[in-house]
C-alpha cells in the first residue's frame, strides 16, 4: 500500500470515526481546564493536577523536571484532568512518564474504577489497539556468535513475520473452530497446534488468556478482518527487534530472567491488529447511548462509558477481553516463526515474559485502607507487579513481574521489575520512551533523510515494509527512554534490571 493510499484510508476511518460518533446526542459539560494545567509539585517525581469543575479525583503525574516541557507540547494534561471526571474513578488519574496525547485517554494514562461507586468502562481507556504489548525473549547465544550475520538474521525475520498495512501469512490455516479458541482461550489455544510451549504460557500475564471472553459478542467485521492477520506485525510503531543485553543494573532479578550482559534477545512489539481496531469501534456508539440513557455529562465526546454491569459495558467487556486473547496468540504464534528462524542460527528462543499495555481487567486493590476490586485501565501503562505477588510464575515470585519497556531504534530498552512502590500507580508503570512527534511531523522532518543508513552507521541493521514507516518512527520521534525509566526507577514504580541495545530491526 503506497503512502498516499494509507493518507486516504486513514482519512476515511478519520471521517467514518465522526459520522459514528455524531448520531447520539450526549450531555456535554465543561472541560476541567482549556490551555495550560497547572501543575502542584509534591517532589522531584510527582506532581498534582488539582481537582477542579467535574473532577471527582486530583490528578498525579510521573515526571521530573527535564520531561515537563515535553507534557505541555500536546493536550495530555488536559486530558488527565479529564478522566478525572468519569463515574466512579478512585484514587487519582494518573499519567505515567511516557504520557502523551491519545484518543479519549492520554498514552500513558491509568484510571481504576469502583464498580460499587457507580464505575464505569470506557474504551478509549484501552484504546483502538486493544492488548497492544510486548513479548521479550531471550537466545541461547551472545551478540559474538552473529558478527558478520545480521544482516542474513534480520532478513529471515523479514521473511518469516509479515509486517506492514494488511499483512498476513497465507501457510497459518486456522479454521473457524480454531479461531473461536484463540478468542475464548488466548495463546493458550495454540498449544494443540504446536506453536505454543506450556512454558510459555506461565510467563504471560494472565496466563496468556484473559476470562470473560465472548467470541459471539465480536462483530462479523472485526472477524473478518482479524483472522487473516493472526501472526502477523502490522504497521506503525509495532516492531520486531533482535538486541543484547549491555547492561545489568540487578543481579538477581537479571539471573531470574535469564539476563546476562552480551546475552542475544528479541523483542516483539504488536497487538490485535484489524479485529482490536474493529471492536472499538462497534462499541462507541453504545458506549455514547448508554452516556446519554444514564445522564452521564461527557468532557469529551470520546471519553464515552458505561457503568459497569450495563448491557454496553457487558458486550464491550466480552468483546474486548476476546481482542485481548487474539492478541496474545498473535504474539505467541511470531514467537514460534522466531524460533524457526533461529533454529536455523543454532538457537532456541526462550520466553522471559509478554505484557499487555492497552487493557481494562479487574483487579484488587487496596483503596483507603481496603481491598477493592476495581476495573483498572491502562493505556500505554505497563502492569508492574512487585516481588511475592500470587498472580506471579513461580519463576519471578521471589523477585518480581518483568516489565519489558521498548525505546526506539537508535538508542536501547529496558527490562524492569515491579517495585514495591507500584501499590501507588495501581501496579502500573510507563510502557516506553513515548512520542515527541507525530507521525506526520516525522516525515515532514526526516523526508529527505536516509533513516535506514544512519541506523546502519551506529551498528543497527533496519528492514521495513516501507521507507515512510522508517521514518515515521526515526528515534528523534521519540522521548529518551532512559529519562522515563530513570522517573519509574527512582519513583518505586519499577527498578531497572537491564539494559537492552539493538542489533537489528524489523518495522511493519
Amino acid at each position: 500500500m503506497s503512502r498516499k493510499q494509507r493518507k486516504r484510508r486513514e482519512r476515511r476511518r478519520q471521517r467514518a470515526r465522526r459520522r459514528h460518533e455524531g448520531r447520539v446526542e450526549v450531555p456535554l459539560c465543561d472541560p476541567p481546564y482549556r490551555g495550560r494545567v497547572p501543575l502542584q509539585r509534591l517532589d522531584g517525581l510527582r506532581w498534582r493536577v488539582p481537582r477542579r469543575g467535574a473532577m471527582r479525583v486530583d490528578g498525579l503525574v510521573y515526571a521530573d523536571e527535564a520531561l515537563l516541557p515535553d507534557l505541555e507540547q500536546d493536550r495530555c494534561l488536559e486530558q488527565v484532568a479529564n478522566v478525572a471526571t468519569l463515574p466512579g474513578i478512585v484514587g487519582h488519574s494518573l499519567a505515567m512518564p511516557d504520557i502523551h496525547w491519545g484518543y479519549g485517554f492520554p498514552i500513558g494514562g491509568v484510571a481504576a474504577f469502583d464498580p460499587e461507586r457507580g464505575g464505569v468502562v470506557s474504551p478509549g481507556g484501552v484504546g483502538y489497539d486493544i492488548n497492544c504489548g510486548v513479548r521479550l525473549l531471550v537466545a541461547d547465544f551472545d551478540r559474538e556468535a552473529l558478527s558478520g550475520r545480521m544482516d542474513e538474521l534480520v532478513g529471515a525475520l523479514f521473511r518469516a513475520i509479515p509486517a506492514g498495512v494488511g499483512s498476513r501469512r497465507a501457510e497459518l490455516a486456522v479454521d473457524e473452530r480454531n479461531f473461536q479458541a484463540v478468542l475464548r482461550d488466548g495463546a493458550r489455544a495454540l498449544t494443540p497446534l504446536g506453536l505454543a510451549r506450556p512454558e510459555d504460557l506461565e510467563r504471560i500475564e494472565e496466563g496468556g488468556r484473559i476470562a470473560g471472553a465472548e467470541p459471539e459478542r465480536v462483530s462479523a467485521r472485526a472477524l473478518q478482518r482479524g483472522r487473516p492477520q493472526l501472526g502477523t506485525l502490522g504497521s506503525g510503531n509495532h516492531f520486531a527487534e533482535v538486541g543484547y543485553v549491555d547492561e545489568v543494573h540487578d543481579a538477581a532479578a537479571a539471573r531470574a530472567f535469564g539476563l546476562r550482559e552480551g546475552r542475544v534477545t528479541l523483542m516483539i512489539h504488536s497487538g490485535s491488529r484489524g479485529l482490536g481496531h474493529q471492536v472499538c469501534t462497534d462499541a462507541l456508539q453504545g458506549m455514547l447511548r448508554a452516556a446519554s440513557r444514564h445522564g452521564i455529562p461527557l468532557v469529551d465526546r470520546q471519553l464515552c462509558c458505561a457503568p459497569v454491569g450495563s448491557p454496553e459495558a457487558s458486550d464491550y467487556l466480552a468483546a474486548m477481553a476476546a481482542a485481548a486473547n487474539y492478541a496474545f496468540a498473535n504474539r505467541q504464534v511470531m514467537a514460534h516463526w522466531a524460533r524457526e528462524v533461529f533454529d536455523r542460527f543454532g538457537s532456541d528462543l526462550r520466553t522471559v515474559y509478554d505484557v499487555c499495555h492497552n487493557i481494562a481487567k479487574f483487579e484488587e486493590h487496596v483503596v483507603e485502607g481496603a481491598a477493592r476490586r476495581l476495573l483498572v485501565h491502562r493505556k500505554g501503562a505497563t502492569r508492574a507487579l512487585p516481588a511475592g505477588h500470587p498472580l506471579l510464575p513461580p519463576a519471578y515470585r521471589a523477585v518480581g513481574q518483568p516489565v519489558v519497556i521498548p525505546g526506539d531504534m537508535g538508542r536501547c530498552s529496558y527490562v524492569l521489575v515491579g517495585g514495591a512502590g507500584s501499590t501507588s500507580s495501581f501496579a502500573s508503570a510507563c510502557h516506553g520512551a513515548g512520542r515527541l512527534l507525530s507521525r506526520a511531523e516525522a516525515k515532514r522532518r526526516y523526508a529527505n533523510s536516509d533513516v535506514s543508513a544512519q541506523l546502519r552507521a551506529r551498528g543497527v541493521v533496519v528492514r521495513g515494509a516501507s521507507r515512510a514507516t522508517v521514518v515515521e518512527e526515526v528515534p528523534e520521534a521519540y522521548k529518551d527512554v532512559a529519562e522515563v525509566v530513570h522517573v519509574v526507577h527512582e519513583a518505586g514504580l519499577a527498578r531497572k534490571v537491564a539494559r537492552l541495545r539493538p542489533l537489528g530491526c524489523l518495522k511493519g
